[in-house]
């Protein structure tokens, strides 16, 4: 028999948000020092940072739902779909 304990999420997949959002941050601050010291607007700078800050994000997390589970996933995926009746 099996067991429907949820199996405990690793040391690696608790950091992949932090990394995520860390990463999108510090790409975004390193386009608002460029533009903060190539313009010396801090308005333009703080915009640029956000809209890099979005974008960037937004290409990680599209990059990382194109990633294809590994069997590890695959099989914990199957379990949570085969404990419930999709079709009665």
């Amino acid at each position: 028999m099996t067991q429907n304990t949820p199996r405990k999420p690793g040391r690696s997949e608790l950091m992949k948000p932090k990394e995520i959002f860390g990463f999108s941050g510090v790409m975004a601050l390193f386009l608002g020092v460029v533009v903060l010291m190539s313009t010396r607007d801090v308005l333009l700078s703080l915009f640029g940072t956000a809209v890099t800050f979005v974008i960037v994000l937004a290409v990680i997390l599209l990059l990382v739902r194109t990633m294809k589970p590994n069997t590890a996933e695959k099989t914990d995926t199957d379990d949570e779909t085969h404990g419930f009746n999709l079709n009665p």
